[in-house]
């Protein structure tokens, strides 16, 4: 399943990078800090390697 939006797509980049422990977990907020939480590595992936050309900023 393809990110909807480039806030969606950065956040999942955050989360992923938390995940793998590239980042700190305690530098997650909002979106991200719950995606990291709730979705598996995989689907971070996917979320994260979405093309952004064409992409709204923000979900509708």
């Amino acid at each position: 399943m393809p990110a909807t939006s480039k806030a969606q797509q950065k956040a999942a980049g955050a989360a992923l990078a938390a995940k793998r422990g590239d980042q700190p977990k305690s530098k997650l907020k909002g979106a991200s800090k719950q995606m990291e939480e709730s979705m598996s590595e995989k689907q971070l992936e996917e979320f994260a390697s979405t093309d952004r050309k064409g992409l709204p900023e923000k979900k509708g």
